[in-house]
């Protein structure tokens, strides 16, 4: 032991079951553990065992996974690098089981990553999942996640932790997703990398990494651009990291970073109802050519991390970070819509600045006995926002319609320790503490009373035709809210052998709504949607990791999350969507993992899920835009019991088979990905269908003194299957699908020389 076709018509789903069987299955796992170590112990002291690299997501310290009772995987650099456009994360995480990431075929959208199924109401971007970029946040205090600030061109590793103990990291419900970049070589090395592909796709990059006296240094800068499957999905990405790390005196390093993203135009081609996939699954929706719905996106962040060991027990961290984010979104609104006075048009600005930090301490000791450490910290996050909203008047910005400033401020406290308490025994434990507030002040009010957005004549409120009266006004809109809960998790892990670990762990995670989704009420009334109360989830886990030899390794977990006031899209039409709270769900699921060298150069990787999850509470359903759930005579539906939770695949599989020469250099890989099909609205009336997709690669490397070439050649979707990438959960127009591409191809070579 190291440490101590077109989318179908689907129906409903039926659940039942209990916490109880869980933990009965924990113990006695455990219990039986005991016994056959002992007829196992005098083999397995003899084994040597290479264990996988270490992770700090789970401990805040380097760990191996192998020895963690959660469920935690790394992708390393030659997975992240090796043979890939390096632009986006779906790129790598499918890799991961209980991972899902939707790719909505546009840099506008960004995409969306799922956890153990949350995630999947997400209508841009990544929620319910906490994104970390080097130790500095990539989601707002909020809990509004861009993957796209990930640089996959320098990054040395991504970590994916799943399960209960992330909620030692705050405000979210499904895992944690954290990506580091890489130190530079010992030799200066300077590398340039350049692909071409299908539908006008252009990848260019350099990167300049090596060490001077105490300073170890790279810069990676990259560009890409494409033309987009569908219609309308023109896209520009460049993007920039640096990481400067200074090794201190006393054995400690002072790292600074700065991370630059813009996009300057990012087309947006909208879903598509079933009907349009089946006719032309490459059109844009006439509404996106209609308002020309676009995103324009510069964000420029940088943060200094200090390690600093105290003493032989004891090392401080500390990290700092701020920026800003400016954005400007043009939205798919009818102008009918737009013109109300309570509408707040059809274009969505900001500027944002955001800032924060965090103090860590950890401690070793002993106690009874066995090896402890303590870890005790602190977070504070805070982000500020100039939000305005615009008419969008067939493509072209006109009147204002929205003015707020927006301020949202997360806090936490928290300790973690891991105590060895017996020879093959360990305890990990944490708690914390995570307040997130949130202030709006409302600067576009139009009452009889009071203008401050005054229209094209007296009477009027800007952007709008209608009078002013007290039946038909803009109050002010400013509101706050806090919330703040508790959250602990508990680990146990027992070792059956050097080679065989067994675990449980329990925890308890909440997660906010976003300012997005506090933005507007499903009523159609007046102000933010304060009575949106965060989601609480309860997580169980067991599971066991087998090290079959140098580079092999099986895990597998077994999971049950129960939910309550689970988050979900209650009203989607007219480029709005508003949010409400499902009154509980559960999550239970299977995760595995293999991954072997087979011999004569082959290897073999496998991940696979089986997730059930459904709403465990029967509640209405929405009758329209606004939402209306109370009148009998509206014919209100319901959401029953049993229900899969929209956008939720039930199961996903990874396969690959690679194989190395390296005689010639020659690195090859065949995969393929599956997934089950999705229900698309609460009422689980239509799905996407499922789909697998087969993925070919090939390549050769040459090393010719100190220059280095590499050259690949990929196809992904090798049969040219059809299929519906990504969802729109609830789209009151039937609009939901997003399909993904085609059989497409990329070329690619990298020359990288050492000075």
């Amino acid at each position: 032991m190291t440490r101590a076709g077109g989318p179908t018509i689907g129906g409903n789903v039926r659940h039942s079951g209990s916490t109880r069987g869980v933990l009965a299955a924990a113990l006695a796992a455990l219990q039986c553990g005991t016994a056959v170590a002992q007829g196992l112990q005098a083999e397995s002291d003899e084994e040597t065992i290479e264990l996988a690299p270490l992770v700090v997501t789970a401990t805040r310290s380097g760990e191996s996974p192998f020895d963690l009772p959660v469920a935690i995987d790394v992708l390393d650099k030659a997975i992240i690098q090796n043979q890939k456009p390096m632009v986006l994360i779906s790129e790598d995480l499918p890799r991961v089981p209980g991972t899902v990431v939707t790719n909505r075929g546009t840099y506008a959208q960004e995409e969306q990553i799922m956890i153990r199924g949350f995630g999947g109401r997400s209508q841009f971007g990544t929620r319910g999942i906490k994104l970390i970029a080097d130790g500095i946040p990539a989601s707002t205090p909020d809990g509004q996640g861009g993957p796209g600030l990930f640089d996959l061109g320098s990054a040395r590793s991504i970590e994916v932790m799943r399960g209960g103990f992330s909620a030692l990291y705050g405000n979210h419900s499904g895992g944690v997703v954290q990506v580091f970049t890489e130190d530079g070589p010992p030799e200066p090395t300077l590398s340039v990398r350049a692909m071409g592909g299908s539908d006008g796709t252009w990848i260019a990059g350099s990167k300049l990494g090596g060490e001077a006296g105490r300073l170890n240094y790279v810069v990676d800068l990259s560009r890409a651009q494409t033309d987009g499957y569908r219609d309308w999905s023109r896209a520009t990405k460049e993007q920039g990291n640096t990481k400067l790390k200074v090794a201190l005196d006393g054995g400690g390093t002072l790292s600074l970073i700065a991370n630059a993203l813009n996009l300057p135009e990012s087309q947006d081609p909208l879903g598509l109802t079933a009907e349009e996939v089946k006719r032309n699954p490459r059109q844009a929706s006439p509404a996106a050519l209609t308002f020309q719905t676009r995103r324009t996106l510069d964000n420029l962040q940088g943060g200094v991390v200090l390690d600093q060991p105290l003493s032989a027990a004891d090392d401080l961290r500390v990290m700092a970070y701020t920026g800003t984010r400016s954005n400007e979104q043009y939205i798919a609104i009818p102008l009918a819509n737009q013109n109300a006075i309570t509408a707040s048009g059809g274009v969505s600005a900001f500027d944002r600045r955001f800032a924060g930090g965090n103090l860590l301490w950890t401690h070793s000791t002993t106690l009874a006995d066995g090896p402890m450490t303590l870890v005790l910290g602190g977070e504070y996050d805070r982000s500020s926002e100039e939000r305005k909203g615009y008419l969008n008047v067939l493509g072209e910005r006109a009147a204002l319609k929205r003015d707020e400033d927006n301020t949202v401020a997360s806090w936490g406290t928290f300790v973690q320790g891991t105590w060895g308490f017996a020879p093959r025994w360990s305890l990990d434990l944490g708690l914390r503490y995570t307040e997130v507030r949130f202030d709006s002040d409302d600067g576009f009010i139009c009452t009889p009373d009071r203008v401050t957005a005054p229209g094209t004549r007296p009477g009027t409120c800007s952007g709008s035709t209608v009078p002013i009266t007290a039946a038909n006004l803009n109050p002010d809109d400013s509101g706050s809210r806090t919330y703040g809960a508790w959250t602990p998790a508990l680990g146990l892990l027992y070792s059956l052998t050097p080679s065989i670990n067994l675990y449980a762990n329990l925890g308890k995670t909440f997660e906010t709504p976003t300012f997005t989704e506090l933005a507007y009420r499903p009523d159609g009334g007046a102000g933010l949607n304060l009575g949106l109360d965060p989601a609480v989830s309860r997580h169980y886990e067991i599971g066991a990791k087998f090290l079959l030899g140098a580079d092999a390794r099986l895990n597998l977990a077994l999971f049950q999350i129960d939910t309550d006031d689970e988050l979900t899209v209650a009203t989607n039409g007219g480029g709005r969507a508003t949010y409400r709270n499902a009154p509980a769900s559960r999550r239970r699921g299977v995760e595995l993992l293999l991954e072997s060298p087979l011999g004569r150069g082959f290897a073999g990787y496998l991940a696979a899920t089986y997730l059930g999850s459904t709403f465990t509470e029967s509640f209405p359903a929405c009758a329209g835009i606004p939402c209306r759930t109370v009148a009998p005579t509206l014919n209100v539906t319901s959401v029953e019991a049993g229900n899969r939770i929209p956008g939720v695949p039930a199961f996903t599989l990874f396969g690959e088979l690679s194989y190395a020469y390296e005689p010639l250099g020659f690195d090859a890989a065949a995969s393929l990905y599956g997934q089950d099909k999705v229900y698309v609205n609460d009422r689980n009336s239509e799905t996407a269908p499922g789909y697998w997709l087969a993925n070919l690669r090939a390549g050769f490397t040459q090393d010719l003194g100190g220059l280095r070439l590499s050259e690949f050649v990929r196809i992904d979707n090798l049969l040219d299957e059809s299929y519906i990438s990504a969802v729109s959960v609830n789209d009151a127009n039937g609009r939901f699908y997003a399909p993904g591409p085609g059989t497409n191809y990329l070329v690619g070579i990298t020359a990288s020389y050492s000075f």
